[in-house]
């Protein structure tokens, strides 16, 4: 056996019901909670599954049993066991959890239209009062929340790039096309990764550049994909995104997130926008454009 354990430790193979009684967690909030309580006590195979899913909670909802298992280098029983600890049925429970947090399911436009007509909203002008003071509000939630540090950090990962890579697809092209036009009005040498023909133009990237990743919720897979290229080939890399749950997390160099409030399932992009033009502006000047 390699279930080696501290004494006081808890024996997986010896919990009774007792042991288990306790409800599932019912948010990430909570589940992050539980995690902390049991930590200490699990034997070495469990705290692999702790340490694991704790570094890489973003892959719970998109993973299987075994991809998670071999993650944490520990077989699925294990896994089963360890969200039996935290209060689950078993896996599937857990992985629910975590696509009800992390997947928005935002309603296709047809469906947003036809809600914002049922609630009366659907003049011109109303649209246009509900969407003004959607955009206000982001932006005062961007300037309580922006973090100073983090977007230093960001703007010292650009200006030392020989070249920026900007990657953000649907809708987040608009901010990423956006930036490359700042950065090509301040002289800052970048290049826009826009999909176009079905081309990313990975063989662009080179070392002593960076990438720009930008994502929102629900993520772009082609961003994501792009992006973990990238690191791979040793690139640093800067996610704008909207939360610190977002996959680019993971495996970004630097961070900024921006909160956008919405109307009617229709999100705008006032702080996003008013966070880019800043980023271009200081890794401009940081540059000496």
């Amino acid at each position: 056996m390699d279930q080696t354990r501290a004494p006081g430790t808890l024996n997986p193979d010896a919990l009774t019901s007792d042991d288990l009684a306790h409800a599932a967690p019912t948010s990430v909030e909570e589940f992050r909670g539980r995690l902390a309580d049991v930590l200490d006590d699990l034997p070495r195979r469990l705290r692999q599954c702790a340490d694991y899913i704790a570094a890489n909670t973003d892959r719970i909802a998109v993973s299987t049993v075994a991809e998670l298992a071999a993650g944490a280098d520990v077989p699925p029983s294990a896994l089963m066991r360890f969200c039996q600890i935290l209060g689950f049925s078993g896996f599937s429970e857990m992985q629910r959890l975590f696509r009800e947090a992390y997947t928005p399911g935002w309603p296709d436009y047809t469906t947003r239209l036809k809600n914002l007509k049922e609630g009366g909203a659907g003049s011109p002008s109303a649209l246009l009062a509900e969407f003004i003071e959607a955009g206000r509000l982001s932006l005062e939630a961007l300037a309580k929340s922006a973090d100073e540090a983090a977007l230093g950090h960001c703007v010292g990962v650009l200006a030392a790039a020989q070249t920026v890579h900007i990657v953000g697809f649907r809708r987040a092209f608009p901010v990423s096309s956006y930036l490359a036009y700042v950065f090509e009005k301040m002289s800052v040498p970048a290049m826009l990764h826009d999909g176009v023909g079905k081309l990313d133009h990975r063989f662009a990237l080179r070392p002593g550049d960076a990438m720009l990743a930008i994502t929102f919720a629900p993520y772009s897979e082609e961003t994501i994909a792009l992006a973990q290229d990238a690191k791979a080939r040793g690139l640093p890399i800067v996610a704008l995104t909207d939360r610190m749950t977002s996959p680019l997390v993971r495996f970004s160099d630097a961070i900024l997130t921006v909160p956008e409030v919405d109307f009617g399932a229709f999100r705008s992009l006032s702080a996003t926008i008013a966070m880019a033009i800043a980023l271009a502006v200081a890794v401009g000047s940081a540059r000496g454009g």
